[in-house]
């Protein structure tokens, strides 16, 4: 775990309940404005990305509820959380007995956060701080929430991930109707009314989707 990743989240991060999965906590901004402020340097010299990892998305939250809901869609199974953010869905699926969870993300603060909420929450997790789009890995189930939000990335990640799924590889997407979500290719397998910072969103409640490719 990188010291001062993880103490720069300790400092600017109050240990937190999930909204729609309150038996899970998080360190999670109070204030997202203010902690992109302090990030805003860093970002602006090409450090390294917005601290999406602070933050419970609502995609994300939809996609750990899901789990949660339905076990047996995981338990026994070796798992990818892709673009895992703070870890929340890993650590929803290490929960309800996932053999393996692997979180994966590019940026080196949410490698900290994950490691420190898979602490809080008492489950292993092993993290994956590199570019696994492409990958033929054998997982049992791949789960990404909230990767709709920029084309080059969503385009990206929508090939691979229908890739894996028409492979034979279960697929599950939390997304609450992003911009460049490729709804032609899914179909929805749940609904969620989920609890968001209006900061980040245009509203306090966001109807969610869990979508599965056709």
């Amino acid at each position: 775990m990188n010291k001062d990743c993880s103490a720069f989240i300790r400092a600017n991060t109050r240990l937190s309940q999930v909204p729609l999965t309150p038996r899970i906590k998080l360190y999670l901004a109070e204030e997202g404005t203010e902690l992109w402020r302090k990030t805003e340097d860093e970002i602006e010299r090409g450090l390294g990305p917005p601290p999406f990892w602070a933050f419970a998305w609502a995609g994300g939250q939809a996609l750990a509820r899901y789990i949660c809901d339905h076990p047996e869609l995981v338990r026994g199974k070796r798992v990818l959380d892709l673009a895992a953010g703070s870890g929340l869905v890993a650590i929803a699926a290490a929960r309800t007995g996932a053999s393996e969870v692997e979180a994966n993300d590019l940026d080196c603060f949410a490698g900290a956060a994950i490691a420190l909420n898979a602490i809080e929450n008492a489950v292993i997790i092993k993290t994956r701080l590199c570019d696994l789009v492409g990958s033929e890995q054998p997982w049992d189930l791949i789960l990404a929430g909230d990767v709709s939000y920029q084309p080059d990335m969503a385009a990206r990640i929508t090939i691979w991930l229908e890739d894996r799924a028409r492979s034979g590889t279960p697929v599950l997407i939390g997304d609450p109707g992003r911009a460049y979500l490729p709804r032609e290719k899914l179909c929805s397998l749940a609904s969620y009314d989920v609890p968001v910072p209006l900061a980040l969103e245009d509203a306090t409640m966001k109807r969610t989707d869990i979508w599965s490719f056709l």
